[in-house]
């Protein structure tokens, strides 16, 4: 599967925790963690376990800064 998306983030899972309907899945890339919420369906048809290599990707319409 191809995707457009260039915001992709190639990493280890290394937590799948499933909840009533949503799952956290943490996936570490590079040393930083990026924690997704998706839907227990989801881990289940693309099979998602800790050890895997997966994407994050990132879809993002605005990317705010701020400071103390």
């Amino acid at each position: 599967m191809k995707i457009s998306a260039r915001n992709r983030l190639k990493g280890t899972i290394i937590e799948v925790t499933k909840g009533a309907t949503t799952a956290h899945v943490r996936i570490d890339v590079g040393g930083s963690i990026v924690t997704a919420s998706i839907t227990n369906e989801s881990v289940d048809e693309l099979q998602l376990k800790v050890g895997n290599t997966a994407y994050a990707v990132v879809k993002a319409s605005d990317v705010m800064v701020a400071i103390d």
